[in-house]
């Protein structure tokens, strides 16, 4: 399928690897020109070669941690007019609900929830100019279905999700939609770190931290970072211009809701 998006420019936060590296690989294969951005440079620089390579974009990288106002301004003064915005950071720690003390809860408001908007603040008003724009959110499945082990992120995240409930309706009468993709298990490094963190509670090995968890996914495997990143292209598409304000989980059927 054409999405019809080529010559269209992307900037896609914490696209050095994971999710975010698999949205910004989708876009370059539809011909987006990208700002990549992550906070370590080595492997945003490696990742973003490798897709100049094979896809023959443009890319500009941008090394800075966009949780800060610091690295905020670094990448919406770098980014310039886009068309395209995918939000993206790792996310908090995991832990129990008496661990936590308000600076917990402001470093993963700062990440998931206020970093975000502040981007989209600053680049849908020029979309809206323009005419056109998207803007995908990577939050978690857990705004669906909180993850005991997750307060953190199920806090800031879903926050975040009343404000592009809100606000996606204010925009898309300018050409501009709001989307969020619900990410269940991937195999990706954060996957790795909530397994091992199994390995060491348990003391079993990570083959069977891996597999019990698989099992609870209806797909019996976990997700990738390629076919999370088509879905994220999709939303980016000119195909996409009537998906308004919604939150699309991608976690083989492991969120167990009706709607």
């Amino acid at each position: 399928m054409d999405l019809g998006i080529k010559g269209k420019k992307a900037l896609v936060c914490a696209s050095s690897k994971g999710l975010g590296l698999g949205c910004a690989e989708a876009l370059a294969a539809a011909g987006v020109n990208l700002v990549m951005n992550a906070r370590g440079a080595e492997a945003l620089q490696a990742s973003a070669e490798r897709l100049r390579q094979a896809y023959g974009v443009e890319i500009t990288t941008v090394a800075a941690d966009v949780s800060t106002a610091e690295g905020q301004e670094a990448v919406i003064e770098a980014a310039g007019d886009i068309d395209i915005l995918v939000n993206n950071a790792g996310g908090p720690p995991p832990g129990m609900w008496h661990d936590w003390d308000r600076e917990d809860f402001i470093k993963a408001l700062d990440a998931n929830m206020l970093a975000p908007i502040a981007l989209i603040k600053a680049k849908v008003p020029g979309m809206m100019e323009r005419g056109w724009g998207r803007v995908v959110n990577i939050t978690s499945q857990s705004v669906r279905a909180p993850i005991g082990v997750l307060g953190l992120s199920n806090s800031a995240r879903t926050g975040l999700t009343g404000y592009v409930a809100g606000t996606s309706r204010q925009v898309a009468g300018k050409g501009v939609t709001i989307n969020n993709l619900l990410p269940g298990i991937h195999a990706t490094d954060r996957a790795d770190m909530l397994d091992g963190g199994v390995v060491k509670a348990r003391g079993i090995s990570i083959d069977e931290a891996r597999a019990e968890r698989a099992a609870t996914i209806p797909a019996g495997r976990y997700g990738t970072s390629d076919e999370f990143g088509a879905t994220c292209a999709f939303l980016c598409s000119q195909h996409a211009g009537f998906i308004v304000g919604q939150n699309i989980l991608l976690d083989g059927g492991a969120t167990n809701i009706t709607m």
